[in-house]
């Protein structure tokens, strides 16, 4: 009998200890469920934002179109409405001249058109170095310190 009884209570201790793992694995598992779900539930939260920040940008970009759009619709009236007036108020040529300019021709034989090109050079002084020359602005003295000569920006 003595080893019935112990055999049952190893039946019993085993019972429990296997009921008791079975529980905690299984909270382990609802645990990771419920982390699982929480990160799925930001992800969906996270792609919301973005969506809604993609349109906010797609909006202000379709915003910025109409407007630039008005802007350049205003322009041209504002430069027709200066073209019919300097038309009506002063002679023809002016107005013809304006009418050009809006279109981007400007007329090729005004003289009052002074467009020179761009230099790469500086008007200088009679004997002296241009501004591009590789020496100007540095002249060669001797060092007090030594034989070599120092280089001095003047």
């Amino acid at each position: 009998m003595h080893s019935t009884s112990v055999l049952i209570l190893v039946g019993v201790l085993g019972l429990v200890l296997g009921a008791l793992l079975a529980f905690l694995a299984t909270r382990n598992r609802q645990n990771a469920v419920d982390r699982t779900q929480e990160l799925e539930l930001r992800l969906k939260e996270a792609n919301t934002k973005l969506e809604d920040f993609q349109q906010q940008v797609n909006e202000h970009f379709d915003q910025t179109s109409q407007l630039v759009n008005n802007l350049t619709h205003s322009y041209r009236e504002v430069h027709e409405y200066l073209a019919n007036s300097a038309m009506r108020l002063s002679s023809q040529d002016i107005g013809r001249q304006m009418l050009e300019a809006g279109s981007g021709q400007l007329s090729e034989n005004d003289d009052n058109l002074s467009v020179l090109p761009p230099r790469d050079w500086a008007p200088k002084e009679p004997g002296t170095t241009g501004t591009l020359s590789e020496e100007f602005g540095l002249d060669k003295e001797p060092a007090s310190i030594g034989d070599t000569e120092q280089v001095v920006n003047r």
